[in-house]
């Protein structure tokens, strides 16, 4: 192979690589251009890119490896969800929750158990726990782990379900490995047919560059696919002894310091809430009615004095 025609495809499949990055080059405006134009940058690139397209496409368009295929239409969603519950045991619950993971064939992520001491002094365990399932058993998962409180309509905190469709995204990086792998194919035909040791190394270095940018998109693609796989679970496990209050012959004098503090709260709100409409509302319309009041005032007694001064200096 003849060492220009053998430079020309090289850039050839360069410039097929960078199609698959998302190059910020391909959204240039006019004005970019012609700033590069001025720079002698655009008239000597755009000629060599053609050329080196037109050598590709005459030397290897009868044994590309390029093969059209059907984008693949699955959707791929990423679903996770985050529970906040009360028990009586939280070491016991996330013991549970291990357990029906690995029943449904997930695993724990991450766990936490730790001490809390209330305002009654009592130290209660409280526990978070991260597991993933797979995507088809949330529900049953999230079922589960409410089953697990005593009444659901107080020891059930907070839920929520979040989910994120990255269909297009995975099918964009797809579409980058094809060309990828296509162009791995090109450089191989390329390099064995090289003699030239300088060549050699050229060829060498593309392809190593080419491989990593493969094997960095298709961990892109598993990690998409193994969290639409498998779905995580946060699960915040409070002890119902943090949140039972203090009770004194039935008193409770908790509860009620709980209300004491929200009507100072209520209260300040009240004050805020007034010295805005004050300041927004009220300032505005009074000095809106009563600035032209006040200046007619004025006027008028700046003309009475004026009078008033004029008559005193005919008397003298």
């Amino acid at each position: 192979m003849k060492k220009s025609k053998l430079w020309l495809v090289i850039l050839s499949v360069s410039i097929m690589l960078s199609s698959c990055a998302l190059a910020p080059n391909a959204l240039k405006g006019e004005s970019d251009i012609a700033a590069e134009q001025k720079l002698g940058m655009a008239p000597a690139e755009a000629p060599r890119m053609a050329m080196a397209e037109e050598v590709f496409i005459d030397e290897y368009a009868t044994d590309s490896s390029f093969e059209s295929t059907n984008v693949n239409t699955e959707r791929i969603v990423i679903k996770n969800a985050s529970l906040s519950i009360v028990v009586q045991d939280p070491s016991t619950a996330m013991e549970s929750i291990t357990d029906m993971a690995e029943g449904m064939g997930g695993f724990v992520v991450n766990s936490n158990l730790y001490k809390i001491t209330t305002y009654q002094g009592l130290e209660v365990p409280n526990a978070n726990i991260t597991i993933r399932v797979p995507a088809e058993k949330l529900e049953q998962t999230l079922s589960q782990i409410k089953d697990l409180v005593e009444d659901p309509k107080i020891d059930i905190l907070t839920e929520d379900i979040s989910g994120q469709d990255v269909t297009s995204e995975v099918t964009d990086l797809e579409s980058r490995l094809r060309n990828l792998e296509a162009a791995e194919t090109q450089l191989l035909e390329i390099l064995e047919s090289a003699k030239e040791t300088e060549d050699v190394i050229t060829v060498f270095r593309e392809l190593t560059s080419v491989r990593e940018e493969i094997e960095l998109i298709q961990g892109q693609i598993k990690y998409y696919r193994d969290s639409a796989r498998l779905s995580a679970v946060s699960v915040f496990l409070q002890a119902k002894a943090a949140l039972e209050p203090i009770t004194i012959g039935g008193w409770q004098p908790g509860v009620e310091a709980q209300k004491a503090l929200q009507a100072l709260v209520n209260g300040g709100q009240l004050i805020v809430d007034f010295l805005i409409w004050l300041v927004i509302f009220a300032i505005p319309i009074l000095a809106i009615i009563f600035l032209p009041i006040y200046f007619l005032i004025r006027f008028f007694r700046n003309r009475k004095q004026k009078k008033n001064q004029g008559a005193v200096k005919k008397e003298k």
